[in-house]
């Protein structure tokens, strides 16, 4: 799943690439895409790129005054293209859900909001104003843009697990499944162990890890090509993705905790205290 440094990296793309050209076209390849059908895409056409931002994971092109935002989920991807086939895009089961034509089809440069798999959850919105997307306005604080004071405040109610708390979007935006893993591993927190029961110390950690971890990767990520990003990502975990690799920190063996439609990694010597946390969804949670 894209996440804050990548997505980041997808707004700068856009900004750098997109912005200054004039919408040509926009194609629906899946109706189930569009989560708004007032606007139409078509109030799009012929407006003029003027910026592009993102909010957690949330990614928007602005046109005119509407704003074209998506949610790439877990398998979504933006891919871009220098020149366009001019055809329409037909109705199907493709992985293209919709494109977006940035000059006239078939002369100009634009790219396609694409999704692998099974599951179809990319989403995409067309509005005047971001805060009316349902999971914008619901966003916590960015997580590049909480400090040490207000992150032990956005723990404090919290009583579970804090790899689940801190990719909780509507707790802390941006981080999800991978970057919660290498930043607890960084932190040296098991991610069973309970968001507020945290020490000072262990919350120091924890936001530096955050700041430290999301800082480098969006540096490593912006200005890279969107094709390259993914393989950007995966070169520079540490535990995520890994499991059975040697921990590049003490050497001990990344492991792994799996659920039903996911899983984690991290590693014993660093984070649990040398314990290995049982992998099957209702064993008991180590702290």
């Amino acid at each position: 799943m894209p996440e804050l440094p990548e997505v980041e990296a997808l707004a700068d793309h856009l900004r750098r690439h997109a912005v200054g050209r004039t919408v040509g076209r926009i194609d629906v390849s899946a109706l189930s895409v569009l989560k708004t059908f007032d606007p139409p895409p078509t109030a799009l056409h012929g407006q003029p790129v003027t910026g592009a931002a993102r909010w957690g994971k949330y990614l928007g092109m602005q046109a005119g005054g509407l704003w074209l935002i998506t949610h790439l989920s877990r398998a979504g991807w933006l891919k871009w293209s220098d020149k366009l086939a001019a055809a329409p895009l037909k109705p199907g089961k493709g992985p293209i859900g919709l494109r977006v034509h940035l000059g006239t089809p078939g002369e100009a440069p634009g790219f396609d909001l694409t999704e692998a798999g099974t599951q179809k959850r990319l989403a995409v919105w067309i509005v005047d104003d971001p805060a009316t997307v349902p999971g914008i306005a619901t966003l916590g604080p960015d997580a590049l843009e909480i400090g040490p004071e207000q992150l032990a405040d956005i723990l404090k109610p919290h009583g579970g697990r804090i790899k689940t708390v801190i990719t909780d979007q509507k707790v802390i935006a941006g981080i999800g499944n991978a970057y919660s893993d290498e930043i607890l591993h960084v932190a040296k927190l098991s991610p069973f162990a309970t968001a507020n029961k945290l020490t000072a110390a262990q919350l120091g950690a924890l936001h530096s890890a955050m700041i430290t971890v999301l800082t480098d990767a969006v540096q490593r990520s912006v200005g890279q090509q969107a094709a390259t990003l993914k393989g950007e990502k995966r070169s520079g975990l540490r535990v995520h993705a890994r499991t059975g690799l040697p921990c590049p920190v003490c050497g001990d063996t990344v492991r792994e905790v799996s659920f039903v439609d996911k899983s984690f990694q991290y590693c014993p010597t660093c984070q649990t205290g040398g314990k290995v946390l049982a992998d099957r969804r209702m064993s008991k949670l180590l702290k």
